[in-house]
């Protein structure tokens, strides 16, 4: 299983059979890593702009030949069991969904490639623990913890709670 630099494990063999489409792809096939940061790496730009910026990975989806591959969640659920955020506004609680990064590059090496690369999924701060601190795989197929379901549900009756109409004649009773 892949590590951190640190030794802890991420949850996956290969990061690259989890993660989607690049981040810098449009719906058209073009890279908006070559047509917005062309300054960043020049070369990679002349390439692409050459090509009419079509992606050069295309239809064959091997992410790891592209240098500025990023995939990042945006999932509100954790991808191990399904539990969904709940957020309330004007809350600074901590999040019950974080971003678990799959790919930390070679720590010998840290300017290889993949080291560049930004591999996001969405875990419940229960099954990120659970995660890094065991042999827990992200595509095992679990129910939330118990404490997990508890926190959420709280979050959910404070947002019910808020959403109770009241008019301002009760509120203020006057």
């Amino acid at each position: 299983m892949e590590e951190t630099p640190e030794g802890t494990p991420v949850g996956v063999d290969d990061p690259y059979d989890v993660a989607g489409l690049c981040d810098h792809l449009t719906d058209d096939g073009r890279c908006r890593f070559a047509l917005d940061h062309a300054g960043v790496d020049p070369e990679f730009a002349s390439e692409r702009a050459a090509d009419d910026y079509a992606c050069h990975v295309g239809e064959t989806g091997d992410w790891r030949a592209c240098p500025h591959y990023r995939w990042t969640t945006t999932d509100d659920a954790c991808r191990r069991c399904g539990l969904e955020e709940v957020r309330l506004a004007h809350d600074e609680s901590r999040p019950l969904i974080e971003e678990h990064h799959l790919s930390y590059g070679d720590a010998d090496e840290p300017e290889t490639v993949n080291a560049s690369h930004e591999l996001t999924v969405a875990l419940c701060r229960w099954c990120h623990a659970k995660v890094h601190q065991s042999f827990a795989r992200i595509d095992d197929d679990v129910d939330p913890d118990p404490e997990a379901i508890a926190e959420r549900e709280q979050r959910r009756a404070a947002e019910a709670e808020e959403l109770e109409f009241q008019s301002a004649r009760d509120r203020f009773e006057r």
